[in-house]
């Protein structure tokens, strides 16, 4: 029932978005069920959108129960996935993780720095299941408040420049505006970013967003 939930609010509820999607952003068709199956035939704008609402489906999924088995076919085979902590794509110091790298984070006790924490420029040095439970699933984006599709929800003063670090990329946004105690300042929003590859849509970045100074 969850994931029927957030499928149902992609492809019916944010349908007015997709004349948004970016150059280049027809694809061969895909299976749906498959991550990184070629077509043959040249599709829609709205086949696109389902394709991509259907890859956020999987990886919403995967990501709520760090199932990284079920994460990996949806990397980028090229480019892996980057974790970025707050808007703004660091695309030289952001850390990166190929397919094959996932399945270990879990349990991995490596401290790793992922950036600097916003206000303080203090290095963010955290495992990646401390890191997962700050900067990616912080909250339940599996079932949001509100999702975007190509198009933010909400920006703070933070740069967003997904466009720049991922030129013709679509992203979903899944967005909280407040904090558990109703506070607006608590808002924060999970972007998985995809890009094309050979034909198919793959997972090449996972932003997350807040509150900044």
């Amino acid at each position: 029932m969850l994931i029927q939930t957030v499928v149902l609010v992609l492809t019916l509820l944010l349908a007015p978005v997709v004349c948004s999607l970016p150059p280049g952003s027809y694809s061969k068709t895909l299976s749906l069920d498959e991550p990184g199956v070629k077509g043959t035939d040249m599709v829609s704008p709205d086949e696109t959108k389902k394709i991509i609402a259907k890859q956020a489906e999987a990886v919403l999924k995967a990501l709520k129960h760090q199932d990284m088995n079920q994460l990996q076919p949806y990397i980028h085979p090229k480019k892996g996935v980057r974790f970025s902590p707050y808007a703004t794509v660091d695309v030289k110091h952001d850390l990166v993780f190929k397919a094959e790298q996932l399945k270990p984070l879990p349990q991995d006790k490596t401290v790793y720095t992922w950036g600097t924490y916003d206000g303080s420029g203090a290095p963010i040095q955290l495992t990646f299941p401390d890191y997962y439970k700050h900067f990616v699933y912080d909250r339940d984006y599996a079932q949001p408040e509100k999702i975007g599709y190509n198009e933010l929800v909400m920006q703070g003063n933070s740069v967003i420049n997904i466009r720049e670090a991922y030129p013709n990329s679509i992203f979903v946004e899944t967005h909280f505006s407040r904090d558990a105690d109703h506070n607006e300042m608590g808002w924060s929003s999970l972007r998985l970013v995809f890009q094309q590859h050979a034909e198919a849509w793959y997972l090449v970045s996972i932003v997350h967003d807040q509150w900044t100074i």
